[in-house]
């Protein structure tokens, strides 16, 4: 989870409106670009020389199966790091709650919710913590960062909801004088 100034959710919205709460919810890889790399390097040196071997001592269908092994890991990289590129804007203002999700392939669906009459809904798990976080506002539940860990979406249900407590106070009468 990383928190941006403005996401692109409220890039529409009025300009002299102050964002009380803004996050960018992005799904987590332990793996980078450099790990991936060295990991498929020493895989694939290991199915070629294991492939290679089979095919010295005459058992030569099994180098096939140690090529099919590196393409199947390599195809499940490509689709785990396609998944990743789906991410979730989350912009709280007085007036509106804006919540944009970006699907892998860049579609992308704005709701735009009433925070004041917004609550978060958290389904927890005793061993699992919390498994599910969703906005709901009249009879309309939007489910929320499904990608994150449930450290990560307790922690960001907090944040969140501290902002929609926000947004039902009163403004401060302090500059107002």
């Amino acid at each position: 989870m990383s928190e941006s100034n403005v996401p692109s959710a409220l890039a529409s919205s009025p300009a002299d409106e102050p964002l009380i709460f803004a996050a960018t919810l992005t799904p987590h890889r332990s793996l980078g670009p450099a790990g991936y790399s060295a990991f498929m390097l020493v895989f694939g040196a290991t199915c070629f020389f294991s492939g290679l071997l089979f095919w010295r001592i005459g058992a030569w269908p099994i180098a096939g199966v140690f090529g099919l092994d590196f393409a199947v890991m390599w195809f499940a990289f490509k689709l785990n790091y396609r998944s990743a590129r789906a991410f979730e804007d989350v912009a709280v203002s007085r007036s509106t709650l804006v919540i944009r999700k970006v699907a892998p392939n860049g579609r992308a669906a704005e709701l735009r919710l009433d925070p004041y009459w917004t609550r978060l809904e958290a389904r927890e798990e005793e061993d699992e913590g919390m498994i599910r976080l969703a906005a709901v506002c009249r009879g309309m539940a939007v489910p929320i960062g499904d990608f994150l860990n449930p450290d990560d979406r307790a922690s960001f249900a907090r944040a969140l909801g501290d902002a929609l407590a926000q947004v039902r106070s009163p403004p401060s009468l302090a500059g107002s004088v």
